[in-house]
């Protein structure tokens, strides 16, 4: 597997900032990274920050700014994404076509979907490519994992839906822990106590998840007895599928809109 030696951040805000201290974190060293943006911005020790394109090809380049700003962000970075160069982008809704053709020269486009947990390693990471060759691809499925996790899709077709599931799922998860709090403080509870109790209990029955053998279903299953008081909570989000119907339609709706993205990005709307 090649190493990447050069990573050139470009666009460097919330998203980026967490990939890249997580993988500082796992060991790569800052010296491989240089951050590009039009304002200077504080950046770990050792990573390079510049507000103007560097003016030699790069191993790597993640693209990182919003996505509206791709038509014009594009042309000036082009140049350093030569035919030894992966462009690995974050940019919602922009899809291998796009970026393959904004950068034609490069040895293949990376569409990557991390989270913000990427700066604790423990990110889910969805990724989909055009014109990798093993080797580099071994190097891309190395960085994914050192955020978290790397799952590969073989359909382009899926990403919007990974990208609404583990990607926009940090922020529909909070909404539902803070309903939780808001619940118990409607029901009695002091404000900043729910909180802190409805945070604790998500952060235990998470690491729980994540190390049992069991499905989140069935663990939703053994913490309930017969009419007990968690069974009692489970009927009323069951009923009539409630609580996955009201899901479901979370993640179509994000979706849909990612769909939307791609599209006004290729000039179709």
């Amino acid at each position: 597997m090649i190493a990447f030696q050069s990573i050139l951040i470009a666009g460097y805000g919330s998203m980026t900032g967490a990939m890249l201290d997580g993988w500082l974190a796992s060991g790569l060293r800052p010296e491989i990274f240089t951050a590009y943006g039009p304002r200077e911005k504080a950046v770990p020790e050792g990573v390079r920050f510049t507000t103007a394109l560097p003016d030699q090809p790069v191993d790597a380049i993640v693209l990182g700014f919003k996505p509206q700003m791709l038509a014009e962000a594009a042309p000036p970075i082009e140049p350093l994404a030569g035919p030894e160069t992966v462009v690995i982008s974050v940019l919602a809704g922009i899809d291998l076509a796009t970026l393959a053709e904004r950068f034609p020269r490069a040895a293949g486009v990376v569409r990557l979907m991390p989270n913000l947990a990427a700066a604790l390693g423990k990110s889910p990471n969805g990724l989909v490519a055009r014109g990798l060759e093993d080797d580099r691809r071994a190097a891309v499925t190395d960085l994914a994992a050192r955020l978290g996790s790397a799952e590969w899709l073989a359909d382009e077709n899926q990403f919007d839906l990974v990208t609404a599931l583990a990607g926009s799922g940090p922020g529909f998860l909070y909404r539902f822990v803070d309903a939780l709090a808001v619940g118990a403080t409607r029901l009695g509870l002091d404000p900043a106590q729910a909180e802190r109790l409805a945070v604790a209990m998500v952060e235990g029955a998470s690491a729980l998840a994540a190390a049992s053998p069991h499905s989140p279903g069935e663990l939703a299953r053994k913490v309930a007895s017969p009419g007990g008081m968690t069974q009692q909570g489970l009927d009323v989000l069951d009923e009539g599928e409630a609580l996955t119907r009201l899901v479901t339609e979370t993640l179509r709706a994000a979706r849909d809109r990612g769909r939307e993205m791609a599209a006004a990005a290729r000039g179709e709307g």
